[in-house]
């Protein structure tokens, strides 16, 4: 637990952080995401879950968990991460949102250290944070590549961002001041660093505060991806006036989707998913672990 100091933790009126989770017939793995919110050091929080037009029992695990803090919607179609994570920002009430993923875990301090973060440093707008990778059977894979400081996360913008989406804590405001794009269904949070990075701070933290659920490689998804990355890069191109770096920037994105075909064709999936990623540290296998022994204690009482 932890002994962070917080500005305004308890409201009567309105939560200090709104968290926001789209999902997609989660049914398998929302409720211990859920759980691992639950056991929050910081309790002054409200989850908003949007049911993306699931059609398993994703909503009925949700409205079976007794906390007045979680706020279900239900729709009947499927219009996409972006979409729905526009809707969720609509209805939020905190001071901060953060993201969270169905099928992700948080660490039990992750919200009392991004906000006390964002309060300690009013010019950041979105706070991100270390990520461990995990296999749907728990086992933990790698670490996600991150950079900390605004000038290194945005020193490639045409390349990418390492900034892990399921990671961000930010500024309500900030959310609200630049949404995600609607018509895009993959890379829907770069795309957003793209066209905001220019008039935004970001910083992330070196501490692991989230699990990043990533089982078997999907070519079909991974392409997916690269081509909505492709389509920003175009739409960065109509309105720049420096076009070249952009260019270079799709190139980059058309080679890698021919790495990834022929990585994939290959059977050589395990090398693509592990490639990019770094060691678990010791003590962050060893809270793995206690996190998990904990969360299945908690999903028994």
């Amino acid at each position: 637990m932890s002994d962070l100091p917080h500005r305004r933790e308890l409201s009567a009126d309105r939560p200090l952080v709104s968290i926001i989770m789209s999902m997609l017939n989660s049914s398998a793995t929302v409720v211990a995401a859920i759980h691992s919110i639950q056991m929050q050091s910081l309790k002054n929080w409200e989850l908003i879950v949007i049911d993306d037009g699931s059609t398993d029992s994703s909503a009925e695990c949700v409205r079976a968990i007794n906390d007045p803090r979680i706020r279900l919607v239900t729709e009947t179609t499927c219009a996409g991460l972006a979409t729905r994570l526009n809707q969720a920002v609509s209805l939020s009430q905190g001071d901060f949102i953060a993201r969270m993923d169905a099928d992700d875990i948080c660490f039990p301090d992750r919200l009392a250290v991004q906000v006390d973060g964002l309060q300690r440093n009013p010019a950041i707008d979105v706070l991100s944070c270390t990520a461990v990778v995990f296999s749907d059977n728990l086992e933990l894979i790698g670490t996600l590549p991150i950079e900390l400081t605004h000038g290194d996360i945005v020193a490639r913008p045409f390349s990418g961002f390492p900034f892990p989406h399921p990671t961000w804590c930010g500024r309500a405001e900030w959310f609200r001041n630049n949404p995600y794009d609607p018509a895009l269904m993959k890379a829907e949070d770069q795309d957003l660093l793209l066209r905001a990075f220019q008039h935004s701070h970001f910083s992330a933290l070196a501490e692991v505060l989230v699990g990043y659920r990533q089982d078997a490689v999907n070519l079909m998804k991974r392409l997916q991806g690269r081509w909505a990355a492709i389509h920003s890069l175009l739409n960065y191109v109509q309105r720049s006036d420096a076009p070249f770096p952009a260019l270079r920037g799709i190139a980059v994105q058309l080679f890698k989707s021919a790495m990834d075909i022929i990585m994939i064709a290959l059977g050589l999936n395990r090398f693509v998913q592990r490639h990019r990623l770094k060691p678990v540290a010791p003590d962050v296998a060893r809270r793995w672990l206690e996190l998990q022994r904990t969360l299945g204690t908690h999903s028994n009482n």
